[in-house]
């Protein structure tokens, strides 16, 4: 069983950065599709982007050009770099992986972390 944990959210300004960070149990991030996704209070978790396992990266329009994802396959741990963030940029970022070179935000994700809180302020 695969188990993910972000870390690094926080509370911070607008226009503020923060990288978070999720850590795999298992060495999959070379086989896996990894995906981070946010959800603000009262809404449906939404898609950031994905990368794939040999590392090809799509994100969604909201986020292009601001957000980064990358990853370490040796350390097992996915990053999200966010860059000018905005008030509805609030809300808990999931990482989230599914087995395979298939790789896109609308396909079924297996194992999801816990999510960790991100709160920007005006």
């Amino acid at each position: 069983q695969v188990q993910l944990v972000e870390s690094g959210g926080g509370s911070v300004q607008t226009g503020a950065s923060l990288k978070l960070s999720c850590v795999s149990s298992h060495l999959i991030l070379g086989i896996y599709c990894m995906g981070w996704f946010r959800q603000a209070t009262g809404k449906e978790r939404a898609a950031i982007g994905t990368i794939t396992n040999d590392g090809r990266t799509a994100y969604t329009d909201s986020t292009k050009g601001r957000f980064t994802i990358s990853k370490d396959n040796g350390k097992n741990t996915l990053y999200l770099e966010m860059n000018d963030l905005k008030p509805e940029g609030s809300g808990i970022y999931y990482c989230a992986a599914r087995y395979g070179s298939r790789c896109s935000q609308d396909l079924v994700f297996t194992y999801w972390g816990p999510g960790t809180q991100v709160t920007v302020s005006s």
